[in-house]
């Protein structure tokens, strides 16, 4: 199933917001989403009707690897100084949602909250990834791909409900490490290869079995549920001829929006205004 073209509005809504606009306080009621990934720290900003307004992405070289925040200190750095920038440019936000792989429990999945509440912001809930991209990519049945620095997380949704979650330990610094062995250069100068639109045929045929590897996974854990679509978000998806990979390698079709790496931290924003209006509600009623 095609996704609508107001998806990748919306994302592209999004991208533009990322540039800020300066000078202007924003009185409404903002929203936000913190997406603490392995490669980079995003924070996106709605207003109640759930219209991109602002965001920051910073590198965060590993803040969090394979699900887990290691270097928690930092994480809180990154996103303490993404908060006064975006307060510092008439947005001020004080209620977040934070996401974390799905799979993940306990204190490894609390810790995601512990990092937004340590930069000074209400935690308003926890969602996990490919489930709060489907909050945007706006389908009701098939199976929502994140494939991020270090893991590749699926939903699968059936009418509009999110019926099985999986994560695994595959992602975009396994090809840094290819590129880096290939190439003889160190991790980030592999980063920032992968990244170059100019260089990404050149190197498909490098990684492509890194690709292989992760259709295979969402092969094994799809198997069963006959998804009849994949959808594909998170910054290694980025990477033009993915998709094609994943859709020869598991024969299903797979749709790529505008920019994935925007889509999940834009979904952990609309999560928060959601979950926001409903304790707004329960509030009420008591």
């Amino acid at each position: 199933m095609p996704l609508k073209e107001s998806v990748n509005r919306r994302i592209g809504a999004f991208e533009d917001a990322l540039a800020l606009s300066n000078g202007k306080r924003h009185t409404e009621r903002l929203f936000a989403g913190i997406d603490l990934g392995t490669s980079y720290i995003v924070t996106a900003v709605v207003n109640e009707d759930g219209a991109p307004v602002a965001g920051r992405v910073t590198r965060s070289r590993s803040s969090v690897r394979d699900g887990l925040v290691l270097d928690y200190i930092g994480a809180i750095g990154i996103l303490t100084r993404q908060v006064e920038d975006l307060r510092g440019a008439g947005f001020p936000i004080e209620t977040a949602s934070a996401a974390y792989p799905p799979g993940t429990t306990g204190r490894n999945a609390q810790a995601f909250g512990n990092v937004v509440r340590a930069a000074g912001l209400e935690l308003c809930g926890l969602i996990d990834e490919p489930t709060a991209a489907s909050l945007v990519l706006d389908v009701g049945d098939g199976a929502v791909v994140d494939i991020g620095g270090g893991t590749t997380g699926i939903s699968i949704l059936k009418d509009g409900e999110v019926i099985y979650t999986a994560d695994e330990p595959t992602g975009g610094t396994h090809i840094d490490l290819v590129l880096a062995g290939h190439y003889g250069i160190d991790k980030d100068e592999a980063e920032e290869l992968k990244r170059d639109p100019a260089r990404q045929k050149e190197i498909l045929q490098l990684i492509r079995p890194v690709f292989q590897k992760m259709a295979s996974i969402v092969s094994v854990h799809t198997k069963g549920f006959s998804p009849q679509t994949i959808y594909l978000v998170g910054g290694t998806s980025c990477f033009s001829g993915i998709e094609t990979v994943v859709r020869e390698e598991t024969g299903l079709t797979t749709v790529k929006p505008h920019n994935p790496m925007l889509v999940t931290p834009l979904g952990i924003a609309l999560s928060c205004a959601r979950e926001s209006t409903k304790q707004d509600a329960t509030r009420r009623d008591e």
